[in-house]
């Protein structure tokens, strides 16, 4: 009976300690203006499912290895519209129109995910991704797909 209910406490306080986690990386988006390679390959395949990284740095490798990033990009690279809408499309498997299913690139991926109404408003393929709009359009995938 006392390991059943010590067994509960440190289950309760290990998902407490989780979602402190996740509201603080939650939070440190909200403020970031222009997320890197690593936060959104770090914050995209753990919503995709795909991984479970908690370093962001192993994220981006994770990500680059599989080829669901552009090629010429670093961890710290501040991140574009195109090259994670292509993380996007990749790393939730994704399928695409005509062109997407050609090509597989990072221009036609932001172009799907504008179709998909995932990208909104006046955007540029490649304009710097923030925080905000990372989560958003997270979001609008995780909506779509159920």
């Amino acid at each position: 009976m006392k390991k059943c209910f010590l067994l509960t406490i440190l289950a309760f306080g290990g998902l407490a300690l989780l979602s402190a986690q996740t509201a603080a990386e939650m939070e440190t988006l909200l403020n970031t203006d222009a997320v890197t390679y690593a936060q959104a390959a770090r914050f995209v395949l753990q919503a995709a499912e795909a991984a479970t990284i908690a370093n962001p740095a192993e994220a981006f490798k994770f990500a680059q290895e599989k080829d669901w990033l552009p090629k010429d990009v670093s961890p710290e690279t501040p991140a574009r519209l195109d090259g994670i809408a292509l993380l996007f499309m990749r790393s939730f498997d994704l399928k695409g129109g005509i062109l997407y299913s050609f090509a597989k690139n990072s221009h036609y991926a932001y172009r799907e995910l504008v179709y998909r109404q995932a990208i909104q408003g006046k955007t540029d393929p490649h304009m710097a991704v923030s925080g905000y709009q990372l989560i958003f359009i997270t979001n609008r995938i995780l909506e779509s797909n159920e």
